[in-house]
């Protein structure tokens, strides 16, 4: 079972860090935190990908406070999908045409949201930012909508004013990465244990 979790869990990481490739690529707009990345990246001197896995370092400090435990997800997800998504873009080339750039961007948030529900359906820890918004909600009362909102414009916000791409695939993740990852989950979701089979009298 553990390694049937590891290999979804891995998987699921380098499918998101792929998907995140796309987006970029289609250079329509990115989710908030991508924002975040792009405009980080147009001031440092680390390429977008090594960002994405530092700044997911950073984020698993601010758990210290709020007395939550990282995973084996937790750590796999900063060591991977930036990486990966480092890796797509060497591989993965610029495109022109508006056209091919709406159907990389569609693709990319679609797999983003196959990619989320297989790394946490595997049950092996949150990423970074998931576990920041859970441990705020749990040590604050707050509602998660209101939690997650906040903390998403915040870093939307930032990373606009940095130069982050903000557009058309930005309102579209909004919309469809909930739906998306709530219609591919329960395909997804790894259960705790097999249940037994139950005897049957003759």
């Amino acid at each position: 079972m553990m390694t049937r979790r590891l290999i979804q869990l891995f998987a699921g990481l380098s499918l998101y860090g792929a998907s995140m490739a796309l987006m970029l690529r289609a250079t329509l707009g990115l989710d908030p935190w991508d924002v975040f990345h792009q405009g980080l990246a147009a001031h440092v001197g680390l390429s977008f990908g090594m960002l994405v896995n530092a700044t997911g370092a950073v984020v698993l400090l601010l758990w210290i406070p709020l007395r939550q435990r990282p995973g084996i997800g937790t750590i796999a997800n900063v060591l991977t999908i930036g990486t990966t998504v480092d890796l797509t873009m060497l591989v993965l080339p610029a495109v022109d045409g508006l056209a091919i750039r709406a159907v990389m961007l569609i693709l990319g948030v679609v797999l983003n949201g196959i990619a989320g529900a297989l790394y946490i359906g595997a049950g092996l820890g949150p990423g970074p930012r998931d576990g920041l918004m859970t441990g705020l909600v749990r040590r604050t009362g707050w509602r998660i909508a209101w939690v997650r909102t906040g903390i998403e414009l915040t870093v939307l916000a930032i990373g606009w004013l940095m130069g982050g791409t903000v557009g058309l695939g930005t309102v579209l993740y909004a919309f469809a990465i909930g739906p998306l990852v709530q219609v591919f989950l329960p395909l997804f979701t790894i259960p705790d244990r097999v249940p037994e089979p139950v005897a049957v009298n003759p």
